[in-house]
């Protein structure tokens, strides 16, 4: 195989040219372990090197999950694109190419480390998400805004940036601009920002600084508020009482029911209204706290279930790593004592000898394996039965809240009956009618409608409430068989893993054995 890999006409990456990249990457120690480039494995491969390739296109690269330093650098790539399953990229370099837009940067959150110089970009953008960024370079490119720097301040480990060779070069010495600006930045176009220039920065842009500086506390203030707020309610969600808390149920139980303002404006509403929202509120307040309390246990059973399940997979990779250094201190010597022997049957009794331990090694290995998957049968069974002990009680503890709902909206319906009626009375003889309002004397005019509506409102208010018990008690459910169901299949697979690497590992082992015979 040559050193090079050498491709004259504009070409888009594929896997051709990405096998040749990554074997020029193994030294001979390597090799041995990847014979050819059919046994590669993209997934393992941490740098790529594809630079003076004349590549057009980036792409194939879905495989390259580890991969944390790309060099694409002098090519004739006019796109960034191509790079949404390299999560784990750290280190992307890109100069000296046509590109004339940054994008595709959404998946690379790890990026450090982003080389765009040379190229034919114009405006800094579409980087939010690189919030690792400390060295960003794009230096001869078309950026005409100095302004348009300003957008890398938003990157708080940023240490060095290489902005010569564009167009606002022409605006002034904008190193104190950026010195100004940028206080924790330590290299600007190579060279260390000194303490004279950050002092005659800091003198020259001070006002114009106290006013960004006032105006981003504010934003930092907003946004932690919002943080705050969504963390809350992320909490009350994972707890299965979101908006339970005070008459946010209540409220909604109201808000679609049409006739219930009209009906609100009725005498003796108004105190039946606010009595049946301050019990509905205390009583939702209480499921609501119990929901939290109740959420914090789980939470605490599933964390003790996982420190324990770590332990005990911890402890037996102890155990066979034990196991295995013993076995290969024994190994080595009894392969270099078989090697000093001539005698073909003495040969033929240390061979078969070497397989036998080898055989004993994968049993003793196996039935650690085995050992294993036993505790952590019993231990996700337990487990299991916990967490159900805690989703049956707050579910019954839940339904028996929202029982005592019910049984407040049917005293809260039996009374308004009364009131209506009441005030129909009043309506159809005509006894102190002056007092009502017109909406409601309009209203309360039609027996019928009234009763009508009342009992609309009553059926709805009951449909809002079984709807949030529903959902209480379906998401606890689904929780707990998800969580069961994860813990489960993540078992399997560590299990399957486990017997696989013995397997292969013994196969190894017999194919040393077999190439000294």
């Amino acid at each position: 195989m040559s050193s090079e890999y050498i491709i004259s006409e504009p070409t888009s990456m594929d896997k051709e040219i990405l096998q040749h990249a990554v074997q020029e990457l193994f030294n001979p120690d390597h090799v041995l372990r990847f014979p050819d480039a059919s046994q590669i494995h993209f997934n393992e491969v941490q740098k790529l090197s594809l630079e003076y390739k004349n590549i057009l296109k980036i792409d194939h690269l879905w495989d390259f999950s580890s991969l944390s330093k790309l060099e694409l650098n002098n090519n004739t790539i006019e796109k960034i694109q191509g790079l949404d399953h390299l999560i784990n990229l750290t280190w992307l370099n890109l100069s000296f190419n046509k590109i004339e837009k940054i994008e595709g940067l959404e998946c690379v959150q790890k990026l450090e480390v982003l080389n765009l110089s040379n190229n034919k970009i114009s405006v800094i953008e579409n980087m939010d998400t690189l919030e690792n960024l400390t060295h960003f370079f794009i230096s001869n490119n078309l950026i005409g805004q100095l302004d348009n720097v300003l957008y890398l301040r938003k990157f708080k480990n940023l240490a060095a940036v290489n902005l010569f060779g564009n167009p606002f070069l022409n605006e002034g010495d904008y190193r104190f601009f950026i010195a100004a600006y940028f206080p924790k930045l330590m290299f600007l176009d190579s060279r260390i920002l000194d303490q004279k220039t950050r002092k005659e920065a800091s003198i020259k842009y001070h006002y114009v600084l106290e006013k960004m500086r006032l105006e981003e506390l504010e934003l930092h203030q907003a946004d932690e508020a919002r943080q705050r707020h969504e963390a809350e309610l992320k909490l009350h969600r994972d707890a299965f009482v979101e908006f339970l808390n005070g008459s946010s149920l209540f409220k909604n139980m109201f808000k679609d029911d049409p006739k219930a303002q009209t009906l609100h404006c009725a005498p003796g509403v108004d105190s039946l209204i606010q009595t049946f929202e301050h019990q509905m509120g205390e009583l939702c307040t209480q499921l609501f706290e119990m929901g939290l309390a109740e959420h914090k246990r789980r939470e605490t059973e599933v964390k003790s279930f996982f420190s324990c399940q770590e332990k005990a997979v911890t402890d037996c990779q102890e155990k066979a790593s034990q196991m295995l250094a013993k076995f290969n201190h024994e190994h080595k010597e009894r392969t270099e004592e078989f090697q000093q022997l001539s005698d073909p049957e003495v040969r033929k009794v240390k061979i078969d000898h070497c397989n036998d331990e080898i055989n004993r090694l994968c049993k003793n290995l196996m039935t650690l394996e085995f050992q294993l998957v036993s505790e952590m049968e019993e231990k996700i069974k337990t487990f299991d039965s916990s967490v159900s002990d805690m989703v049956r009680h707050f579910s019954e503890t839940a339904q028996g809240m929202f029982s005592h709902c019910r049984h407040l909206e049917d005293d809260y319906y039996q009374k308004m009956q009364k009131v209506a009626a009441e005030i129909l009375q009043t309506v159809a003889i005509d006894t102190r009618k002056e007092d009502l309002p017109d909406n409601v004397i309009m209203l309360f005019e039609n027996r019928d409608a009234v009763m009508d509506a009342l009992a609309t409102a009553h059926d709805n208010h009951l449909l809002k409430i079984n709807d949030r018990e529903t959902q209480l008690t379906t998401g606890i459910r689904a929780w707990k068989e998800a969580l069961i169901k994860g813990i489960q299949d993540e078992e399997l697979k560590r299990n399957r893993t486990n017997i696989s690497d013995i397997h292969r590992y013994m196969d190894n082992l017999r194919e040393q054995l077999e190439e000294l015979i």
